[in-house]
């Protein structure tokens, strides 16, 4: 009977560090860009090759050479999705900011300050 490898138990909720989120967006990004290159080639070859259906191919290929970078920055820039705690987080904020709004603004009280006019001190003459 063959043992399975245990799996590493998660012992905490910390998100994937910033490194390997970043990592993951280069090579999903390296990936898009390949795509491109490969519909830039595909497209040299079908004209070379002259198939069925050549304008059709050939709209394809144009399509994912202009779309696909468009695409692969918006993926690479793109971040994690929010966990249930931020979402919480910014939920409350945007109640604090709603509530302070409509909150009226507080009577401004009249502060008078009053100064005692102090009359030019004399020499003392004792």
């Amino acid at each position: 009977m063959k043992k399975h490898p245990e799996r590493p138990v998660l012992i905490t909720d910390a998100a994937r560090s910033q490194d390997d989120q970043l990592r993951g967006r280069q090579i999903r990004y390296v990936t898009m860009m390949s795509v491109r290159v490969a519909c830039l080639i595909l497209g040299g070859i079908l004209i070379s090759a002259q198939v069925p259906l050549l304008p059709l191919w050939l709209v394809l290929c144009a399509l994912g050479m202009a779309l696909l970078p468009w695409m692969a920055v918006l993926i690479a820039n793109d971040r994690p999705p929010k966990t249930k705690q931020e979402r919480a987080a910014d939920a409350a904020a945007r109640e604090d900011v709603r509530r302070a709004l409509t909150q009226p603004a507080p009577e401004p009280t009249n502060i008078t300050i009053d100064a005692d006019i102090v009359e030019e001190s004399r020499p003392r003459t004792d």
